[in-house]
C-alpha cells in the first residue's frame, strides 16, 4: 500500500498510513460506547483528572480555499496544514501536515517554538533555512508558493484511549466548536461557535495493520454507520457563506 500511495506525493514524506474510520454518535452512545472500554483499552498518559483534554488546530488554506474544496470533493491525493496545542498551552506547540490517500491517512509533525507560531499565525512563513524539519520547510514553501495562511480555528474536548497492539487509538471528540479569533489562539476563552447538532459527537478508530476483534466487537452498535467526516471542513463550512460554499 506505501509503495501505491507514496509515488503520488513528496518523497521526504514516505512513511507508515494508517486506517481512520469515524463515527457521528449521540450522548447516550458515547456513554454506551466509553463503559465498555473503560478498562479494557489504557487512557492516553496526557489526559487531565477528568479523563480527558482539550484540543486547538488552526488549519491553513489558499485565496481559493484548495484545501476546503479538495476535502468537500474527495480529491485524492490531498494534504492539510495544521498548528496545535492542548489545553491552551504554549508549552507544546506542533506543525502537523496530514495525508489523505486512498481511504488511508498519515500524519508528520514537528515541534515549534512560540516565536515560530506567532510568526507563523500572522500568515507569514519563516525565513528560508535548510535546518527547519522538512514539514516546517513545505508549509513556508507553500506559504510563498501558494500563499497559504491560517484561516480557522477548530477546537474540542477528546477523551482518548490507545492500546499497544495493532498502534490503536479510540477517541471520543466532544464539543465541537470553530472560531476566526486566530490572534488569540492560546487564550482560554475566546469566540466560538459549535458546529454539531446539539447531542452529537464524534468517535474515531484509528489503527495500523490490524484492530484487535475484542476492540472491533466492544465497539459495535447497530445504528452507527462510518462516515467520511472532517472537523475541518464543517468548521469551514459554517465560517463561510453562512455554512455553504460554492
Amino acid at each position: 500500500m506505501a509503495d501505491i500511495v507514496n509515488k503520488h506525493l513528496d518523497p521526504k514524506f514516505n512513511g507508515k498510513f494508517r486506517h481512520e474510520y469515524k463515527y457521528i454518535c449521540s450522548d447516550a452512545q458515547l456513554a454506551l460506547l466509553k463503559n465498555r472500554i473503560d478498562g479494557l483499552i489504557s487512557l492516553d498518559k496526557h489526559v487531565g483528572e477528568n479523563g480527558m483534554y482539550n484540543i486547538r488546530s488552526v488549519y491553513f488554506d489558499d485565496y481559493y480555499n484548495s484545501c476546503l474544496k479538495e476535502n468537500i470533493s474527495g480529491t485524492d491525493p490531498r494534504e492539510k496544514f495544521r498548528l496545535r496545542i492542548y489545553n491552551y498551552s504554549s508549552d507544546r506547540i506542533s506543525l502537523e501536515l496530514k495525508r489523505k490517500v486512498r481511504g488511508m491517512t498519515q500524519k508528520h509533525s514537528c515541534s515549534l517554538t512560540k516565536e515560530q507560531c506567532d510568526i507563523l499565525l500572522t500568515g507569514t512563513p519563516l525565513p528560508i533555512s535548510n535546518e527547519y524539519p522538512p514539514v516546517l520547510q513545505k508549509l513556508c514553501l507553500q506559504m510563498r508558493s501558494r500563499l497559504l495562511k491560517p484561516v480557522i480555528i477548530v477546537e474540542y474536548d477528546r477523551v482518548p484511549y490507545v492500546l499497544k497492539e495493532g498502534n490503536v487509538r479510540v477517541t471520543l471528540d466532544l464539543n465541537i466548536c470553530s472560531s476566526l479569533e486566530i490572534d488569540k489562539f492560546y487564550e482560554e476563552h475566546i469566540s466560538k461557535r459549535p458546529v454539531m447538532h446539539a447531542g452529537s459527537q464524534v468517535l474515531e478508530v484509528k489503527w495500523d495493520e490490524f484492530l484487535p476483534d475484542v476492540i472491533y466487537h466492544q465497539l459495535q452498535l447497530d445504528s452507527l454507520r462510518r462516515t467520511a467526516f472532517s472537523k475541518y471542513q464543517l468548521c469551514r463550512q459554517f465560517s463561510l457563506n453562512g455554512g455553504i460554499i460554492k
